[in-house]
């Protein structure tokens, strides 16, 4: 028998992805008979759009589409997403240099802090915030910054709270509005001040903004490229997962700063041959869209947080309305931790929801609840929590 051990001490040391581990404890309790409601995966339950799915089909019979995509993504694909900025955001974007197809965002961030950071450089990270900075930093050998988030502050940066050997020491900066987990919304002068301080730092700035189209009522998420000579300190990576239920298609992008760009392109080239064509073909008619499905499925979402919102406010369980996203970032009962509570829920009604804590420190306290079940499921979940005594 082999006794050497062939897994590095990287992997070894990382901790099991934690929405991996809710999945594991969802299966064993569904082979015990449980029906378990998962609210915990930031992943919309509502189908794609048929027009998108159409012309995946059409391109994937085309067998031209068939070969390698170019490694910085097809130009129908980057053409769209400029069209987009500028008809959305005002913002002008060059498809050849400052737009990079990604396979998904996720997997765009992990590699974007490799491509920005040497070993032992630092990055700073919103706290609480979306694990893979954190993890990604990790994986690229540097070491992490806490930008902590507060309610009190509208959970928007407060950069006095950085001391000047962090403003010093940072390479790197992650943003993330509409937030995941917090749900909170920020207005243009927000990523005014992050681009002044970027600049007064000289500190690479990269907004993560999946979340960008998924908003309520007369709320439009701003791009953080709308800042003058943003491009010059920031890119901003998009994602079609969230805003055109594309989530498992792997397709997102990066824009902005064209050195980073560059960057980014020269590492993904020798790791990946981007994605399927027709996937992005498909992408590109979503972006192309006049985005009244999109609209049509965040009145959807908009419902749902309504009604829990009012309702988990009317048991203790107290939460800010959202303006987008598609969370809920509830304040846990005294006496619980977040896991604590988030265990006795599972255990007690079989819903599973994400403890604050998992997206740092900072979300200690709370738990993230996804607005991803139909609304009689929905229904569910609310007469389920009714029956928590605390």
């Amino acid at each position: 028998m082999n006794n050497r051990n062939f897994v590095s001490k990287k992997v070894q040391s990382i901790p099991p992805y934690v929405f991996s581990d809710f999945q594991r404890k969802k299966k064993e309790l569904q082979a015990l008979g449980v029906d378990v409601i998962d609210l915990g995966i930031g992943a919309p339950d509502l189908p794609t759009p048929d027009f998108i799915y159409d012309v995946l089909v059409e391109e994937a019979r085309k067998s031209v589409n068939h070969r390698y995509s170019p490694y910085n993504g097809s130009i129908e694909f980057r053409e769209a997403v400029a069209e987009f900025y500028d008809r959305h955001y005002g913002v002008k974007l060059d498809p050849e240099t400052e737009i990079l197809t990604l396979i998904g965002s996720k997997e765009g961030i992990v590699h974007l802090i490799q491509s920005v950071i040497n070993p032992g450089e630092k990055v700073i990270i919103p706290d609480p915030g979306y694990p893979v900075y954190r993890m990604g930093v990790y994986l690229a050998g540097g070491e992490c910054i806490s930008l902590y988030l507060n309610k009190e502050n509208g959970y928007i940066p407060d950069y006095t709270s950085l001391t000047e050997q962090d403003k010093k020491d940072a390479k790197l900066m992650f943003l993330n509005y509409p937030s995941n987990p917090t749900a909170a919304t920020v207005d243009l002068p927000v990523f005014q001040e992050a681009v002044q301080f970027a600049k007064e730092n000289q500190i690479l700035l990269a907004h993560d903004a999946a979340y960008d189209l998924v908003t309520f009522g007369e709320y439009k998420s701003p791009s953080i490229l709308q800042v003058p000579n943003a491009k010059e300190y920031a890119v901003e990576f998009g994602s079609l997962s969230k805003s055109f239920n594309m989530t498992g298609w792997r397709i997102g992008y990066v824009v902005g700063n064209q050195e980073v760009i560059k960057a980014l392109a020269t590492l993904k080239s020798n790791m990946d041959t981007s994605q399927f064509i027709p996937i992005q073909k498909a992408a590109a008619a979503a972006l192309r869209s006049d985005l009244t499905i999109v609209r049509k499925n965040n009145l959807i979402f908009e419902k749902r947080m309504e009604k829990l919102h009012q309702a988990l406010n009317g048991i203790g369980l107290l939460t800010d309305k959202p303006k987008g996203s598609i969370f809920l970032w509830v304040k846990v009962p005294d006496g619980y931790t977040s896991s604590s509570f988030v265990n006795r829920l599972l255990e007690e009604t079989g819903i599973i929801v994400t403890p604050g804590s998992a997206f740092g420190n900072g979300g200690e306290g709370y738990i993230r609840i996804s607005l991803s079940v139909k609304e009689e499921k929905l229904n569910e979940v609310i007469r389920r929590f009714k029956t928590l005594v605390f």
